[in-house]
């Protein structure tokens, strides 16, 4: 039984890990991290854990829990991972990084765009990229995991069979893409309230939204060049699920036959990535609570362009069930154990 520490667990993110774990066959949580919670029982901070979870919060001495787990799963906001991850502890345990601290390659773009110095930029080359359906032989060999931002998942997936077959001008792409307010956190923010988001949707971080170099690097690496995009997401009125479009020009004529083709040969042996039929589009109400993130394409003849949509819940395969399938991977453990989620509707 793999032992898993969690520094965070009382965010949605962590709580979403909790949730996945509990029915893990071969996982068991023994640390339920938390500063704001320190020993409050966990169902107290979430009552749907009642007769679930009766252990307590503990804080986030990473020093301590490394000597007491097999993996540690940090669901916690940029830059912490980094202030406390160090050669002792890795060379004791596993850890699963949620934020984005080792996402990005180039040290000096993630001090940019984050706004804050990077703590331990020596472990930055050899964190792998957990995203699975790409990196899966790198992740089985890795002790440190950058598990994926929820929009960089949905967008990356989308896009990826064109980008990787050349069949589209990377410096073209155009991403739109929707949020549930779970993707912001489960702190207090007066942006986050319900008289806020209610009844409304809007654009945020226009131009600057961090997840977009993480994007640009997932698709330079596929196509083979330096790639600059257009990402803008919207936050909407629902708790969760991402829906991403996002356009192309294309640089040659091709069928709609023929891009079904390289979509399903990139992920006919793939459990979560599901390509749909012709003419449907994804919605995020046929994912949530699953682990599943649904792809499809139009080719828009009369602009010659390429229209790549998926949609998936952000709080699972954008961070908790991702992070579990990584866990999966790195353990040698089948790959779908834990995640074997129906999408819950209505």
């Amino acid at each position: 039984m793999i032992k898993a520490g969690i520094i965070g667990s009382t965010g949605y993110a962590g709580q979403e890990l909790v949730r996945i774990l509990t029915q893990h066959k071969d996982a068991e949580v023994v640390w339920y991290g938390s500063r704001s919670y320190i020993d409050q029982k966990y169902y107290e901070v979430f009552r749907n854990m009642f007769q679930i979870v009766d252990d307590k919060c503990l804080d986030d001495n990473m020093d301590e829990l490394a000597s007491k787990v097999d993996v540690i799963f940090t669901a916690t906001p940029q830059g912490l991972c980094s202030s406390l991850v160090s050669e002792e502890i890795l060379s004791k345990v596993k850890i699963i990084d949620l934020s984005a601290d080792f996402r990005i390659k180039d040290v000096n773009r993630y001090e940019e765009w984050y706004g804050i110095k990077h703590q331990s930029p020596e472990f930055i080359d050899e964190a792998v990229y957990g995203l699975c359906e790409i990196n899966r032989e790198d992740i089985k060999k890795a002790r440190l995991i950058a598990n994926p931002g929820c929009y960089p998942t949905c967008s990356t997936l989308s896009i990826y069979p064109m980008a990787k077959e050349g069949l589209i001008e990377m410096n073209s792409v155009i991403i739109d893409a929707k949020s549930g307010t779970s993707g912001a956190g489960r702190g207090a923010k007066v942006n986050n309230l319900y008289c806020e988001v209610n009844e409304n949707i809007k654009a945020y971080g226009v131009a600057t939204h961090r997840h977009t170099p993480e994007i640009e690097d997932q698709l330079s690496y596929a196509s083979g060049e330096e790639v600059l995009l257009n990402f803008t997401p919207h936050l909407i009125p629902m708790n969760r699920g991402i829906l991403v479009t996002a356009y192309a020009t294309l640089k040659k004529d091709v069928s709609y036959e023929e891009v079904k083709a390289i979509y399903d040969s990139y992920y006919k042996n793939e459990k979560f990535v599901r390509v749909l039929d012709k003419d449907v589009c994804p919605e995020t109400r046929w994912v949530e609570g699953s682990n599943y993130v649904d792809v499809n394409f139009k080719i828009d003849k009369r602009t010659n362009r390429i229209i790549m949509m998926g949609a998936m819940d952000n709080l699972v395969k954008g961070a908790a069930g991702q992070a579990v399938q990584n866990m999966n991977l790195m353990f040698g453990l089948k790959e779908t154990e834990g995640l074997e989620l129906v999408p819950m509707f209505p």
